[in-house]
């Protein structure tokens, strides 16, 4: 019938029970008439307990040593379900990432994948086997073992899916995307379709569905992505590419992210280069800024606002803080307590008034907006942590739910 590219997260093979529900699940594709690659998280929870284990050795882990130690996760995942898979009658073979040559960049903990080289894939798959890859990771040009981030093995799933030109299954523990969250919002609905543009969004904005990078390479590569549960047969979601018939819903779905933290210059100097003067460094340390703000300046000087990922915010303090006396800042503040709550929807670039509703929705609910940031296809805004849920709710019910309702 045709290759099918499927990734399993960590709760789908958190145990052996799990691991041997998996392998039933695959054996009944290539039973279908499937050739099966598979790409497998590490077991629920054990990247934590990896990362722990780090910590209690050092307070700041070599970075290199902490990605050979994190890849460990998926080698054990890999090799359970190759055995899993076996023990039911198939042929099944498994691979890390230097075996099948997922070679990455040297960005430890968030690495991209530069190439894959899928010859031994496709040499198993025509021997008749099942492949089983251990997702997550890669190797750099120096053969250093990297490791893809949070969520890498959506990544490493979509990555394959391309190069073999495959159709990708990402199966974790919900049943597709939905609208908002649903221990949020309790009318939130799952998506039957939602384009790559708007998946790409959502994952930037807070939804733990899918890896922002995953969803990139599906929209460059034009691999039709199937988000679903491994705990059902229900019909997932499928991200694909946009016609002109999304564009008739205003609003797709409302996301919150609370893993950032606001860092604020004080009264710096407004001259030219200053901008470049203080995100090189950040960027060179290989954190990433995400909203921006300058205030208007006044007797020369102005404050400069912005929001970096909650774990680089002390590595991003420290860059600041090497250079506020170059810069001549009066000070930093930091506020990690901050959310950061968007709409999104293809149906904006066509629609006026959005971003005022959505202020008048939030202003209704008494929540103060700290930052605004507006893309043709989202609105997001910093607010106070603390004021998440009413926020989400209000804007699920504004854009959602009273759609649905017409």
């Amino acid at each position: 019938m045709g290759l099918i590219v499927q990734k399993y997260g960590g709760t789908s093979v958190g145990s052996v029970e799990r691991i041997k529900s998996v392998a039933r699940r695959v054996v009944a594709a290539k039973e279908a008439g499937n050739d099966l690659v598979v790409v497998v998280s590490a077991m629920a929870g054990e990247t934590n307990r990896l990362v722990a284990l780090a910590e209690q050795i050092a307070e700041s882990p070599d970075e290199r040593e902490r990605d050979v130690l994190l890849a460990s996760g998926e080698q054990v995942s890999s090799a359970l379900l190759a055995l899993a898979i076996k023990s039911l009658g198939f042929k099944a073979r498994s691979f890390l990432a230097h075996q099948v040559r997922i070679e990455t960049d040297r960005a430890y903990g968030k690495a991209r994948i530069k190439s894959i080289d899928s010859r031994r894939v496709k040499q198993s798959l025509k021997e008749g086997e099942i492949v089983v890859v251990a997702g997550f990771q890669g190797v750099d040009q120096d053969d250093n073992i990297t490791t893809l981030g949070r969520g890498g093995s959506d990544t490493s799933a979509v990555a394959l899916a391309a190069a073999l030109n495959a159709r990708c299954e990402i199966y974790t523990d919900v049943e597709g995307v939905f609208t908002g969250d649903p221990n949020i919002c309790p009318a939130a609905r799952k998506l039957d379709r939602i384009t790559y543009e708007e998946m790409i969004e959502m994952a930037s904005m807070g939804a733990k569905v899918l890896q922002i990078r995953s969803v990139e390479l599906g929209m460059k590569f034009k691999v039709p992505i199937h988000v679903r549960s491994s705990f059902s047969e229900a019909e997932g979601t499928w991200v694909i590419e946009e016609d002109k018939t999304m564009d008739e819903v205003l609003v797709s779905g409302v996301t919150y992210d609370k893993d950032e933290a606001k860092i604020t210059l004080l009264a710096v100097p407004d001259r030219p280069g200053l901008a470049a003067q203080i995100f090189g460094p950040i960027a060179a340390a290989n954190i990433v800024v995400d909203m921006i703000i300058q205030n208007a300046s006044a007797a020369g000087t102005t404050d400069l606002t912005f929001t970096v990922p909650k774990a680089d915010y002390k590595k991003a303090v420290a860059v600041v803080e090497g250079m506020a006396d170059t810069i001549q800042a009066k000070g930093i503040t930091v506020d990690p307590k901050i959310a950061k709550v968007s709409i999104i929807g293809v149906g904006m670039r066509t629609h006026a008034g959005i971003a005022a509703r959505m202020f008048q929705a939030l202003s209704a609910e008494g929540v103060n907006i700290e930052m605004i940031s507006t893309s043709e296809i989202k609105v997001s805004v910093v607010i106070d942590e603390k004021n998440t849920e009413r926020a989400v709710r209000a804007l699920h019910k504004e854009f959602i739910e009273r759609q649905a309702a017409l």
